[in-house]
C-alpha cells in the first residue's frame, strides 16, 4: 500500500497529476486491496483509474464499466477489478456478478461510487475521495487518501 499513515491529502493541478498519483497507487498496491472512489461525475475518477492500471503494468484501454457493472483486467502484474457501481439499483445485483471474488481475490479492486454498496465493503479498505474546488482553478482536484477500518 502506498505509504502515508492514515490520511493522505494531495493538490493535483491537472489530469497529468491526477493520473501520476493513480500510477504510484497502482505501483504499490497488493493483493487483496480494496480501493473505494468517491466524487461527483467529472472529478477525475476514470483518470485515475487508468492510472492505477497504468501502475499495475496493464497497457490496454481502460475506461468506466458504467454499463457492465465489472471489468477485469489480468495482463499486469496483479489481477485488476475495476468496478463502476453508480447504476446498481441494490446490492443484490453485486451478489449475482460474484463480487466477493474480487473484492475477496488475489488482485486488487477498485469501486467507483462505492457509497452505494457501503454494505458490502470489505472491514478494511482505502478510500480515494477526489473532489473540484472552483476558487482554486478548474483543473484542480484535492485528492484524499484514508485508510478505512471497520472493526
Amino acid at each position: 500500500m502506498l505509504e502515508f499513515q492514515d490520511v493522505m491529502e494531495v493538490d493535483s493541478y491537472g489530469a497529468e497529476e491526477t493520473l501520476a498519483l493513480g500510477e504510484k497507487v497502482g505501483r504499490a498496491a497488493q493483493p487483496g486491496e480494496v480501493y473505494t472512489l468517491i466524487g461527483d461525475l467529472g472529478v477525475g475518477k476514470t483518470v485515475f483509474t487508468q492510472g492505477v492500471a497504468k501502475g499495475l503494468g496493464i497497457t490496454e484501454p481502460v475506461s468506466s464499466p458504467t454499463f457492465t457493472i465489472v471489468q477485469i483486467y489480468e495482463e499486469g502484474r496483479l489481477p485488476f477489478y475495476h468496478f463502476d457501481v453508480y447504476r446498481i439499483g441494490d446490492v443484490e445485483e453485486m451478489e449475482e456478478i460474484g463480487y466477493e471474488d474480487c473484492f475477496y481475490g488475489k488482485g486488487i479492486c477498485l469501486i467507483e461510487w462505492a457509497n452505494l454498496v457501503e454494505e458490502i465493503l470489505p472491514e478494511a479498505y482505502v478510500q480515494v475521495t477526489i473532489e473540484k474546488d472552483l476558487a482554486k482553478g478548474f483543473d484542480y482536484r484535492k485528492i484524499t487518501i484514508r485508510k478505512i477500518e471497520n472493526r
